[in-house]
Formats: C-alpha cells, sequence, structure tokens
C-alpha cells in the first residue's frame, strides 16, 4: 500500500490524495489549488493519468476538496465519485457557481452586443460539472461499503458541513489486515445545526489536517453573547445597519438558525434580516432536505419553534432588484450576504453603499486570505478600492471566530489522542500553513505520536 500526496501539502488548498492498492487506485478528494498565480495550470496538470483512477472519495463538498473534480471527468477519469448525500448535493451547487466564476473572470468588457473575452479561459464547463454529479454515488455515515475484494470504506461524520466525513479505509494486502483515515476537515464541537465530529476507530495510518494548528478559538463570549452584543451596538443602541459577510454554505445556516434562537428568547428586538444570497437560499433547501442529519438541538427547536432557517422578520433576497432596494431601507436592520471574503458577489455592492457610513457595522465571522478585501479591510486600511473606486472607510470593522467550522489545535490534538500512540504507526498532517503544522507536529510528539508533515509528491510505503 502507497500514499502520495498530490494537494494540500503544506497549505491549506487543493487536497489531493492517491492511495495505491496492488492493481487499484484510490483518490481522496480532488480539490481546487487556488494558491499560486499559475492556479489554471496548476489544476490542470494532473501528476498521475485521470483515466488510471479506479474510484474517488470526496469528503466533504468544499471547494479546496471538490472543486478539480470536473477537470479528472474533463480528462479521463471514468470511475464512480463515493460520498455522503448531502455532499453530493452541495457539490452540485458549488461546482456550477464555480463555473460562473471562471466565466466572470474571462468577461472583462463588452462592446455594443459581443463579449470580447481577454481573461483565462475556464478550468471546465457546465457539461463537466454535469459529467461530474452523474458519477456521484451517495453512501450513508457509519455503514461499510466495500470497493473490491481488498478495501472497505466507511465514512465517519467529522462536523464541519451538512454531510462532512472522514474516510476509514480498511484494507486487505497479502493476507494482511490494514487500516488508514483521511480526517478531511475537523469540525468543532456545538457548532450550531451541525453534529460533533466522531471519534475514528483505530487506524494503523492518519492523515490528518492541521488547519488551526497552533491557534485556538476563543472562549471568552458565546455565539449569543457576541450576537446580542453586536446587534444591539449597531442596530439598537444606534439606529443603524449590520453586514455580515458570510459564505453561502454552512456559515449563513449556522448564522440564520443562531439568529432565530434569540428572537425566539426575546433576547433581540425582531430587526429585519435580509439573506441576500441566492446560493444561500439554494444551499438551505438542501439543509432542509437532509434534516435527519442536523444536530438534536436544531431538530429540537423545529418541533418546538418551527423551521430554523426562517422567522418573521426574515427575508432570504431573489433577485437583483430586491437586492439593491435594500439599501432603501432606512430602519435598523442586519444584511447577511456572500461572499465572506469581499471578493465578488451581491457583498461588494452592500459595502459600497455602506463603507463610508458611520452608522453601519460590518461583522466578519470568517477568515479572509491575504490580498483580499477583507483582509484589508480587517487590517485597518483607511482606503478601500471597492467597485473601482476608493472609498474612505468610516463603518465600524468587527471581527469572531465563533463561527469558524474548524477545529482548533486542543480540538486538534484531542482528536488524535482517541488513537493508541502504540498501535498508530504514522500521522500525515496536511491541510494547513507550514507554521501550523510545525506546531501541531510538536504538539502530537509530546504525546508520543509520531507525526510527520507530508510532502507534495514523495511517495511512502504503508507496510
Amino acid at each position: 500500500m502507497k500514499l502520495t500526496v498530490w494537494g494540500a501539502a503544506q497549505q491549506v488548498t487543493g487536497s489531493m490524495h492517491l492511495l495505491e492498492l496492488e492493481n487499484y487506485k484510490i483518490l481522496i478528494d480532488c480539490g481546487l489549488d487556488y494558491e499560486r498565480n499559475t492556479w489554471l495550470e496548476e489544476n490542470e496538470q494532473f501528476p498521475f493519468l485521470p483515466s488510471e483512477i479506479d474510484v474517488v472519495v470526496l469528503t466533504h463538498a468544499h471547494i479546496d476538496h471538490s472543486g478539480n473534480l470536473p477537470t479528472l471527468v474533463r480528462m479521463g477519469f471514468e470511475g464512480q465519485i463515493l460520498c455522503t448525500a448531502p455532499t453530493a448535493d452541495l457539490s452540485e451547487l458549488l461546482l456550477l457557481d464555480s463555473v460562473n466564476i471562471f466565466l466572470n473572470k474571462q468577461r472583462k468588457s463588452r462592446k455594443g452586443k459581443r463579449n470580447h473575452i481577454t481573461g483565462p479561459r475556464p478550468l471546465y464547463l457546465q457539461k463537466h460539472v454535469m459529467e461530474t454529479v452523474d458519477r456521484f454515488v451517495c453512501i450513508a455515515f457509519n455503514k461499510p461499503f466495500k470497493l473490491n475484494g481488498e478495501a472497505t470504506l466507511t465514512f465517519v461524520p467529522s462536523g464541519h458541513l451538512l454531510g462532512a466525513a472522514s474516510a476509514v479505509f480498511t484494507i486487505n494486502e497479502q493476507g494482511k489486515q490494514k487500516s488508514i483515515a483521511f480526517s478531511g476537515d475537523i469540525g468543532r464541537k456545538n457548532y450550531p445545526v451541525l453534529n460533533d465530529p466522531e471519534s475514528l476507530p483505530q487506524v494503523d495510518y492518519l492523515v490528518c489536517e492541521s488547519t488551526y494548528g497552533g491557534r485556538f478559538h476563543n472562549k471568552e463570549k458565546t455565539i449569543e453573547q457576541v450576537l446580542v452584543d453586536t446587534v444591539n451596538e449597531a442596530c439598537v443602541k444606534s439606529p443603524g445597519r449590520l453586514i455580515i459577510p458570510a459564505f453561502s454554505i454552512g456559515r449563513t445556516q449556522a448564522l440564520v438558525y443562531s439568529l432565530n434562537k434569540l428572537f425566539s428568547k426575546g433576547l433581540l428586538p425582531r430587526i429585519k434580516v435580509f439573506v441576500d444570497s441566492p446560493m444561500a437560499a439554494y444551499a438551505t433547501e438542501i439543509f432542509r432536505k437532509h434534516h435527519h442529519l442536523v444536530n438534536e438541538e436544531a431538530q429540537e427547536f423545529y418541533r418546538r419553534e418551527g423551521d430554523e432557517f426562517d422567522f418573521e422578520n426574515l427575508d432570504y433576497v431573489a433577485d437583483m432588484n430586491a437586492s439593491k432596494a435594500i439599501s432603501n431601507y432606512f430602519e435598523p436592520c442586519i444584511i447577511i450576504s456572500s461572499a465572506g471574503m469581499l471578493e465578488g458577489g451581491r457583498i461588494q455592492d452592500h459595502l459600497y453603499y455602506n463603507i463610508q457610513n458611520y452608522y453601519c457595522t460590518i461583522l466578519f465571522i470568517g477568515y479572509c486570505a491575504k490580498n483580499t478585501l477583507g483582509h484589508r479591510l480587517l487590517r485597518g486600511d483607511p482606503i478601500v478600492t471597492i467597485r473601482h473606486r476608493e472609498l474612505s472607510v468610516y463603518a465600524t470593522i468587527k471581527q469572531t471566530d465563533l463561527f469558524s467550522g474548524h477545529a482548533d489545535h486542543n480540538d486538534l490534538v484531542n482528536f488524535v489522542k482517541q488513537q493508541d500512540s502504540s498501535t498508530l504507526k504514522q500521522i500525515f498532517l496536511v491541510h494547513g500553513e507550514e507554521s501550523s503544522m510545525i506546531k501541531l507536529q510538536e504538539a502530537l510528539s509530546e504525546e508520543k505520536f509520531n507525526a510527520e508533515i507530508a510532502l507534495k509528491g514523495k511517495t511512502y510505503i504503508l507496510n
């Protein structure tokens, strides 16, 4: 059995791991790598023949894990893509959105009735996404699925996102049984809507994410306390508006549910809430479709209060005219819109009209990568460019990490400590910046685990 890490090696994006058995090749995740200027070439040039991959196992729907699947299909992969049912539905939504992003990057100018294409060509088109979706085969959690005569796959819930899973393989090789687990992205405990990550069975090898290695979530306040304090400051004490950039899938549903609980308890006046993201509305329907997989607290809320993703003072904004009309709503309100890093989408319109508003607060609830508009606002730039115009920042900028869907350093260490260090032969750290990996490696070494920072392209023989 051989393991080669081809993505998310000493970086976060582009998860892609090749597990080779005798006459059988398994690809775990096939995500977009968008951390280099040459991202198009990086994602199109696979280090193996796609046609030689027998099966793909997808841990969850986020683009850094699923986003390059249509390219794999376009270039010759003909096998099945195994995932949970929510992952299949959410992946289709995200991959179709990726096509729109590619095409929008192409359209640099329009003259008359013709588009003048000057940007990079799309990595894939809608037809490639639909060909990819046709290959999805859905597997239930904690139900062993036989891949071939030698290998069995089991999905174990990992939290993080609806449908997200760790992939556990049991392999019989030359009369000897081996096991390896791929953590996927590990979620936090007590996260809105989602169940806690479950413990993995004992394995011989573990490929583990390290996104928050060396970093710790703020535990001084709860999500409810942060929202109550922020909304009161932004919308009650002064009659302003609160703008919350949020990723459409996962983050928005957690935020809407959290606000719904506060309104239901009477902890906040029923201020108008706009969810201005068509994708968030589509994703919410997927959460409703797979409602049996949300956590018990959310299910109990549904039985007692009704739909946790809808309430009287909430509007899901459908079209652009309705979106633009929000600018003419002069009462205090909360606007939830995407994209979370402010690099596109309807959120930019709301910022354009409100960034110079002293009575506006912008609350960031997610990570913002360097060189994004969100990052510039968080570092305190006094002037930013929005819609090709330089604007002074008069709005109040705030941030909380309580809606982060990733396990922090302590959670990662505890996740690994569920394994017996005398039985677990090797840990391979992936999906994190090098500094995070080093800190997590040091912590695991103190716990007597053999942890190694995986190198891109290096093949490890797993005896």
